[in-house]
């Protein structure tokens, strides 16, 4: 299949000037890249000041085993550590579980409904199949937010506004869950809250890809630069430049690749703020307002868990009282290796953390 063209320039010749500037700020660097996670890579360096030590399975890199000076042994997986009661970790991925009980309990949650891969509802024996979710859709108004229902990091998430996108995002999404959540847009600011044994940890306003303008540089030239400063303060965040939400977003603002935004002008090129898909955060832990720390830790602590990721949307700003506010979603297991790359102080945040973390494992509490 022939590469796709943008503007002008092969797509694949973009990201080739990706790898090149990624050699050419960091030449040492190897072809293959440690492949341990943030968590164990942190735990490693963090478990000597407790007396303790970490072991990585070295073929993958991704889980390990945590060894302490009393004997005692606990381990982790990814992101994950023997930290959540195992059913409770199990409803956090679960988004539309996990919204059931946070709306049973009174917490304002996103309007949506479930629906599921064909071979699903035949094997279940139901009709809330990609038909049905269309109609769904239909019902409730375009445009509509279509998002796997165990997926993380902004993967398949999608903001669609019309039939043809909503079949592409299902299909996709039903590629890799046999579950799909139809909502409705939430407008309002994106944080994310941390909190740990009913602690507020971090706190940060997620905002979505985009770049500045300068008056000179096109889209595609200020999105090679935005690369470049992540790998020069090695963040590990690669703009997908495939995506196809990104082209779709440039269009519905009658953009392109090759536009030049004004001087001081934001451009906005995806409508999730997962860091991840290389969304800016601004950290606000100092900042939050005392009741949004409460709600937080309340939720927390209502789903049954230690250490959560709170992820609200405030049509406000968390700094003022809770106004109107919705519970996106909770993850047990916040990913926060993007968030530590984005600064010093972040990094300090998420040492102490877990830190704390490896103290409460040994104890068993």
């Amino acid at each position: 299949m022939p590469a796709t063209i943008i503007c002008g320039m092969n797509e694949q010749d973009f990201e080739t000037k990706q790898k090149k500037a990624e050699r050419r700020i960091n030449p040492m660097k190897k072809k293959k890249r440690n492949t341990t996670p943030l968590v164990g890579t942190l735990l490693q360096e963090i478990a000597p000041l407790i007396g303790a030590k970490v072991l990585m399975e070295p073929t993958w890199g991704i889980v390990g085993q945590i060894v302490y000076k009393s004997g005692r042994k606990r381990y982790i997986r990814y992101n994950t550590v023997d930290l959540n009661p195992v059913g409770a970790s199990d409803i956090a991925k679960d988004k539309d579980w996990a919204n059931f009980f946070m709306k049973k309990m009174g917490y304002p949650t996103v309007p949506g409904e479930a629906f599921y891969a064909d071979w699903w509802c035949k094997a279940i024996g139901s009709e809330r199949n990609l038909s049905a979710a269309y109609q769904y859709a239909k019902k409730i108004g375009f445009p509509v937010v279509v998002k796997p229902n165990s997926g993380s990091q902004g993967t398949g998430v999608a903001f669609v506004h019309n039939r043809r996108e909503f079949y592409e995002a299902m299909r996709y999404i039903f590629t890799r869950d046999k579950i799909a959540l139809v909502q409705r847009p939430i407008a309002g600011k994106d944080y994310r809250l941390v909190i740990l044994d009913g602690e507020l940890i971090s706190a940060y306003e997620r905002q979505p890809l985009s770049v500045t303008g300068d008056g000179r540089l096109s889209i595609r030239a200020l999105l090679r630069k935005k690369q470049e400063n992540f790998i020069a303060s090695s963040r590990d965040t690669k703009i997908k430049v495939r995506d196809p939400r990104i082209a779709g977003k440039l269009a519905r603002q009658g953009l392109a690749f090759s536009s030049v935004p004004k001087l001081g002008e934001v451009v906005y090129l995806l409508d999730n703020a997962n860091l991840s898909t290389g969304g800016d955060s601004v950290d606000v832990t100092g900042a939050v307002h005392p009741e949004f720390k409460k709600i937080a830790i309340r939720l927390t602590a209502d789903m049954g868990l230690r250490m959560c990721g709170v992820d609200l949307m405030v049509k406000s700003d968390i700094t003022k009282a809770p106004g109107r506010y919705t519970v996106i979603e909770i993850n047990a297991a916040p990913g926060l290796d993007h968030y530590a790359a984005s600064g010093k102080k972040q990094e300090e945040i998420v040492k102490r953390l877990y830190l704390k973390v490896l103290k409460s494992l040994e104890k068993g509490l």
